[in-house]
């Protein structure tokens, strides 16, 4: 379900919305050249090209038939207006990509190829990436990243309203990300739900740039408020789980018939008032905005400013259980110890106040004392010391004169360092999803400090953006071959910061993959530098050793990244 969810397609039916009246063209930015038709010859042109499409030569495909000797589908995923989606798998590159497929003689064949290539030139990565477009034996297909990682705004709403921040974040991302993309001509005309991607590491990504439009043949007059109240509609969905029509639409239920457009914090108790009345300005464009004192947004850039003018949504703290070690008991402060009542319930009277320390010493007697008892806490001491003194010198002279400590310390530690031992392999640690980059692992102990694998950018947490399928953090496995006394490690880190301990697993161990096998600590957990050496007490016995990262560094001011660039281990 998470791959069917993140291909770049539409649902098949309307989701909701009115029937399309306008021409087919492509979704361009105010003044670039798009017009409706109006009147009665609306509908009549709607219904010609409908029918001109339908007529259309159908098309001859099905799961493992191959575009360009390269492109192998898999599964449909939408048929509809004479037009196919598909995943499939580039098999050059060996990875799924998306693929819509139309006849070259589709009234909307031209439009969909002009659009695909517009929003290919933009190469913003807040949007799926158009990667390839091409018109070819009689077919028309456009190619485009496909994301197994990222879930559905449909599916997110589907669990529950969004919290204040990933609401904030939600019309943040995305209002900048639109308003780009205006700047370059381009619309999208088709934003919603289904089209709004969130990856794991929280972040949204939009799909469909300007190509759902073109597939769908939809132009309008004034895209840039088209795509605003667009983006308030989300903003809405997000805080309410309601969409802002009288219609049910993408999962979620209209607003009741009659009504009208209603505040979000009028429909949900406990939404933030701030993003509610940003809502309404992007939703209402005729002036009667939640708040009388600000103006309704009509582009995607005015809803952006007004995002950035807005105070900070700061994260929730991550929430903390405490362990059963350390739970409360029953004795509550000021009920215990106190006698209990003729109903036998404790008693609740207010306890009395503590009785006052006796006053110091203050007579000549007193203070006489006090002086005496000062005089021999010194002569205490001092005798003390003269004693430790001795010791330590008695203790120097019968040592050998001949070697220092610091020379035997210095033969112990060249001792234990040891040669350093060949790597055979390296595999990175991922036990609860799938890795970062298993084909950069190499990088980290290939003997050159400028390779390195990395993570991906985690949002607002240095704990893998808090994510529960990261909650065991990750990390680089090296496998030495056989079990062999390890005596030292030395490792490089892509960037300082991390929280990082070095495990082994047992000597007998063959495949270890969860972090419950690497039994052996080398190294407590604490935050490392940009390089971190560690060398043993005594020589541990292994074949596996784990550099486990459990939190990352800050690379922006709410981005977080990690990796290691060379891991050297000796015995």
């Amino acid at each position: 379900m998470a791959e069917r969810s993140t291909a770049a397609v539409d649902v098949a039916d309307s989701g909701g919305e009115e029937p399309l009246t306008a021409e087919a063209g492509k979704a361009t930015a105010d003044g670039a050249g798009t017009k409706e038709k109006v009147g009665k010859g609306t509908e009549d042109a709607v219904t010609e090209e409908v029918g001109a499409a339908a007529e259309a030569s159908p098309l001859e495909l099905h799961s493992g038939h191959k575009l360009a000797r390269r492109y192998r589908l898999e599964e449909c995923v939408t048929r509809l207006d004479g037009f196919s989606s598909w995943r499939a798998v580039d098999e050059k590159l060996r990875r799924a990509v998306g693929v819509h497929v139309l006849p070259a003689d589709h009234p909307r064949a031209r439009p969909v190829l002009a659009a695909a290539r517009s929003a290919a030139l933009l190469g913003d990565p807040r949007f799926v990436q158009v990667l390839d477009a091409v018109e070819e034996n009689d077919l028309v297909y456009v190619v485009h990243e496909w994301l197994p990682d990222a879930t559905e705004l449909t599916a997110v709403l589907a669990a529950g309203p969004l919290e204040p921040h990933d609401a904030y974040q939600l019309v943040s991302q995305v209002s900048q990300a639109m308003a780009a993309a205006h700047r370059e001509g381009l619309a999208h005309l088709r934003l919603n739900p289904g089209s709004v991607l969130r990856t794991e590491s929280g972040q949204y990504r939009i799909r469909g740039l300007a190509v759902m439009a073109a597939l769908r043949g939809i132009s309008v007059d004034h895209p840039q408020r088209t795509d605003t109240e667009a983006i308030g509609a989300l903003l809405y969905a997000g805080l309410t789980q309601r969409w802002p029509y009288d219609t049910d639409a993408y999962g979620l239920s209209g607003l009741p018939k009659g009504v009208g457009l209603i505040a979000p914090d009028q429909v949900r108790a406990g939404v933030h008032r701030g993003l509610s009345e940003l809502a309404m300005r992007a939703l209402v464009n005729d002036g009667a905005t939640a708040s009388r004192q600000d103006q309704p947004c009509t582009t995607p850039e005015e809803l952006a400013k007004a995002v950035a003018a807005m105070p900070r949504i700061r994260p929730p703290e991550p929430a903390y259980t405490p362990s059963s070690a350390y739970s409360r008991t029953t004795y509550q402060q000021g009920v215990y110890g106190q006698p209990p009542n003729r109903g036998g319930a404790a008693h609740t009277a207010r306890p009395a106040a503590p009785v006052p320390p006796p006053p110091p010493l203050q007579s000549r007697t007193g203070k006489a004392l006090k002086w005496t008892v000062s005089a021999l806490l010194i002569a205490a001491l001092g005798l003390g010391s003269w004693q430790l003194a001795d010791t330590l010198l008695k203790e120097e002279n019968k040592s050998d004169p001949g070697k220092s400590t610091s020379e035997k310390d210095d033969g112990k530690g060249e001792q234990l360092v040891g040669k350093p031992l060949d790597i055979e392999s390296a595999t990175e640690f991922s036990p609860l999803d799938t890795p970062f980059a298993p084909d950069k692992v190499d990088g980290a102990v290939d003997g050159d400090a400028d390779t390195a694998w990395v993570t991906k950018e985690f949002w607002n947490y240095p704990n893998f953006g808090n994510l529960p399928q990261r909650k065991q953090g990750s990390g680089i496995v090296v496998d030495l071959g056989s079990a062999k006394s390890v005596t030292s490690i030395d490792i490089d880190f892509y960037r300082a910061g991390q929280k990082v301990e070095v495990l082994a697993a047992d000597p007998s161990a063959s495949d270890p993959t969860s972090l419950g096998a690497f039994s052996q600590h080398l190294t407590d957990l604490k935050s490392a530098g940009k390089k971190l050496t560690t060398v043993l007490d005594k020589p541990v016995r292994t074949r596996f050793v784990l550099v486990h990262i459990t939190e990352l560094p800050a690379s922006t001011a709410d981005r977080y990244r990690g990796g290691i660039s060379e891991i050297k281990v000796k015995g």
